[in-house]
């Protein structure tokens, strides 16, 4: 795993000396202020890696919100590390939390 990475350069010379797994940080650089760009980041990389065909897998690291891992899914990322908050907020969404409330009221009136 090259770590650390925050350029497209940085990637591809990663992916040239055989690294199985790249790591660009996204949160690192939304907290250095360049908001949007760690995204970008990780968009361009898959992108750079499928053109060469690279065996490099692109891992997401420093992910600091459910939209981050959406987005990196969206772009082509292989793997995403997360805070456990993040994972159990995968889970979650209003509708579904209402949606089973009434499931579970419904079963409950059925036993009855």
């Amino acid at each position: 795993n090259c770590t650390l990475i925050f350029s497209v350069a940085q990637a591809m010379l990663a992916a040239k000396a055989g690294a199985f797994y790249i790591s660009p940080f996204i949160g690192r650089l939304d907290d250095a202020g360049q908001i949007g760009d760690g995204m970008r980041l990780v968009e361009r990389i898959c992108d750079v890696i499928a053109y060469y065909g690279f065996a490099t897998e692109v891992l997401a690291a420093s992910i600091r919100n459910l939209q981050h891992v959406e987005q990196c899914a969206e772009v082509g990322a292989d793997v995403a590390t997360c805070p456990y908050s993040i994972f159990e907020a995968m889970f979650k969404h209003p509708l579904s939390d209402a949606g089973l409330k009434k499931f579970l009221s419904d079963y409950e009136k059925a036993k009855a």
